[in-house]
């Protein structure tokens, strides 16, 4: 196609280009449309496709019009993009077109583009990776975690204290000072259920005890018109529980799983948690390797790219429509990392063909078949209509990407 292209931006991820198709392009253009409405259109007195052209041009001048400049954007569009060897990664912007009569069809085309990447140096860094070592103060406060999971609730006569649950009827004045009538609430002492202020004066009363004075609301309450107030505030203590942990012996490990003794739990509590250090470090280490790669190689990083991985997250995170855009504001540096950290692994695997392949998949399906005992075929199947085939491709490839950065680097 015969048309003038003028690049006027070039920065980064970003082409601005004008366009220009000459008069004769266009009427050529509008032609073909004349001679298409021509062969298919009815006009009283003439057959159909008999028509004179010129009495066709008339009849249905804005059509054809609008018929030839959509064909003439779009097969400018593809020229634009072989002659300039252009690779868009988003849906292009059209802007200040002009399509005037007897004139040539102008109009400027807003692209961005797949960025080169070129990865100077991924090799020679050095990284450190952290302890990994269990300690018994570890394995003793996981355990703690599980006293509290099988922890039972006893009812408690005397005041109520940190950790306890009570029940209890709420109430604070209105605007005349009168209290109206309690609202029951179950709160657990100094888990930030209530402010400071109300779980003092609950922790004042013992059970069928009714207390009240003025309690002052923080600063920082979320309701800003309630800020700094005080209010005369009565509560009725109904009840209190207090957390009772089960013993830790041989009964408990009993309870807790399929371990014969305390010794048995807590051979295995250790060993989940090597293995939990164990994945903590190796993901430390290859976000080391990551900075390092990030900071020796500057690149630009398609806007477009960024506002889909926030829009992403915001569905995973079922965000509002309201706070969406509050989000994107304060998610959009962590996107532009997740990003430029995808693009890196992407383009190692290109160059060093570390993307994971068909066998690769197949076996990692098939071990996840093995472990749960079912066939691959019928797991395949699962995972292809679950949508996750793509994430364990994009697992795998990783895996692979960064076995060859740690065989590039030296870790300490």
């Amino acid at each position: 196609m015969d048309i003038q292209i003028t690049p006027k931006k070039t920065e980064g991820t970003e082409r601005l280009l004008e366009i220009s198709v000459p008069v004769e392009t266009v009427r050529d253009a509008e032609e073909r449309a004349t001679r298409r409405y021509a062969s298919s259109v009815r006009l009283p007195g003439f057959r159909p496709g008999k028509a004179p052209a010129a009495m066709v041009r008339k009849r249905f001048a804005a059509a054809i019009r609008q018929e030839a400049l959509e064909a003439l954007v779009q097969d400018a569009y593809r020229e634009v993009m072989e002659r300039e060897h252009l690779q868009p990664v988003a849906q292009p912007h059209i802007h200040d077109l002009k399509f005037d009569e007897g004139a040539p069809l102008t109009f400027e085309l807003h692209v961005e583009v797949r960025p080169e990447l070129e990865l100077a140096r991924t090799s020679g860094f050095r990284v450190a990776r952290p302890p990994r070592e269990v300690t018994d103060e570890m394995v003793e406060e996981q355990l703690e975690h599980l006293r509290e999971q099988k922890a039972t609730w006893a009812p408690l006569d005397g005041r109520p204290g940190p950790g306890d649950m009570v029940t209890v009827l709420l109430s604070t004045a209105d605007e005349t000072g009168a209290i109206p009538e309690g609202r029951e609430y179950r709160i657990t002492l100094g888990s930030g259920q209530a402010i400071p202020g109300i779980e003092e004066l609950i922790m004042e009363a013992e059970p069928g005890q009714t207390v009240e004075r003025p309690v002052r609301w923080p600063e920082d309450f979320p309701d800003e018109a309630q800020r700094g107030q005080t209010k005369l505030t009565r509560v009725t203590l109904e009840e209190v529980k207090r957390r009772e942990l089960p013993a830790l012996d041989d009964a408990f490990a009993r309870e807790v799983g399929d371990f014969d003794s305390l010794e048995a739990l807590n051979k295995a509590v250790r060993a989940d948690l090597a293995n939990h250090r164990e994945r903590e470090a190796e993901a430390e280490v290859r976000q080391k390797l990551l900075d390092e790669i990030l900071s020796a190689n500057q690149f630009d990083v398609p806007k477009s790219w960024v506002s889909r991985m926030v829009s992403a997250y915001a569905e995973a995170y079922q965000i509002p429509a309201e706070d969406r855009e509050r989000f994107a504001g304060e998610f959009h540096t962590m996107a532009e990392r997740q990003v430029r950290r995808d693009m890196v692994i992407d383009s190692i695997a290109e160059k060093q063909g570390l993307a994971a392949t068909e066998a690769d998949i197949d076996d990692r399906i098939a071990e996840v078949a093995k472990q749960r005992g079912a066939d691959p075929g019928q797991v395949y199947a699962s995972l292809q209509k679950a949508g996750r085939l793509a994430e364990i491709e994009r697992s795998i490839t990783e895996e692979k990407v960064f076995r060859w950065l740690l065989d590039q680097n030296t870790v300490e």
